[in-house]
């Protein structure tokens, strides 16, 4: 089903977008090591699998834990430039070295498991071991279950707590929240954490909607950009906005052109996610979280 598959890749996709988001408001790093960020996750879940027996859905919670020792590492890896309030230029550079070393890491990883197991791990998928409720795939209410507590956590968490109000202090007016005595390096790390983490639960889910190769990464990163900037990239509510435009207009709008224009066409997805990205940094380089909705409602007397 169309639909299903839509909506299943939308949740992946928003779980990336969040943890993108989150770094960028509060450490203004672009990250381009987020779509690998994920297929550690993914063959972490694998690892689990082909080793112990283990279901990728009972490994989520070790998935994240990795997740975000990976984030936490990267972040200690681009302090001393932060610290230097180095270049979105050169901060996105630093993150595409850290993406190139986490393929060549994976790549080898997979050749080492390939040898434990005895076949090749080098592209894999779960869609074999998934279960079926009421016809439809159990990826479906995982993700969405996942996507579902994530908001309600991150709500408690943002609204309800000591720390939460600091975060969005520190992500609203770092210099002012560092004059208030907020510690805003607690923050920022925290942000790199929790978005290692939410990116590790993604890889975890991501093969069951996809074959997973070492630079599956790669090939996601368009998206999850897409997502963050067509929703805003200064607001977290942006990225579950994005995730779902990008996520359901990549699935259903691929495979409508494709009955178009032949089955060939599905290769090229990504270019709608292009596309909807270009139109929103011409029409609203804020993204859509960024526009005033109240004068546009009143200019077209709504």
């Amino acid at each position: 089903m169309i639909l299903e598959g839509a909506i299943i890749y939308s949740n992946i996709l928003v779980l990336l977008a969040l943890g993108l988001t989150l770094t960028y408001i509060t450490t203004n790093v672009p990250n381009f090591a987020q779509g690998s960020f994920a297929i550690v996750g993914s063959y972490v879940a694998l690892t689990l699998l082909k080793l112990y027996g283990l279901s990728p859905y009972l490994t989520l919670p070790v998935v994240f834990v990795v997740g975000a020792i990976v984030g936490l590492i990267t972040y200690i890896s681009l302090k001393p430039l932060i610290k230097r309030k180095a270049s979105v230029e050169i901060l996105m550079i630093a993150t595409l070295a850290i993406d190139l070393f986490l393929v060549g890491f994976i790549g080898a990883y997979s050749e080492v498991l390939s040898g434990v197991v005895g076949s090749t791990m080098a592209k894999f998928v779960f869609s074999n071991i998934d279960f079926y409720l009421f016809g439809f795939k159990g990826i479906l209410f995982v993700s969405t279950g996942v996507i579902i507590l994530l908001l309600i956590c991150l709500y408690i968490l943002l609204y309800k707590t000591k720390f939460g109000i600091a975060l969005r202090a520190s992500m609203e007016n770092p210099d002012l929240a560092q004059t208030m005595g907020i510690d805003v390096e607690q923050t920022r790390m925290f942000s790199w954490i929790l978005s290692g983490g939410l990116a590790g639960i993604a890889g975890g889910l991501l093969p069951f909607i996809q074959e997973v190769v070492p630079l599956t990464g790669d090939f996601l990163i368009i998206s999850i950009f897409a997502a963050s900037i067509v929703g805003g990239l200064r607001h977290i509510s942006g990225a579950l906005i994005g995730g779902y435009i990008i996520g359901m207009s990549e699935s259903l709008l691929t495979y409508e052109l494709s009955t178009i224009f032949g089955a060939g066409f599905l290769v090229y997805g990504k270019v709608i996610s292009l596309i909807i990205m270009i139109v929103t940094l011409l029409v609203a380089p804020e993204g859509l979280t960024g526009l005033d909705w109240k004068k546009i409602k009143k200019r077209l007397n709504i």
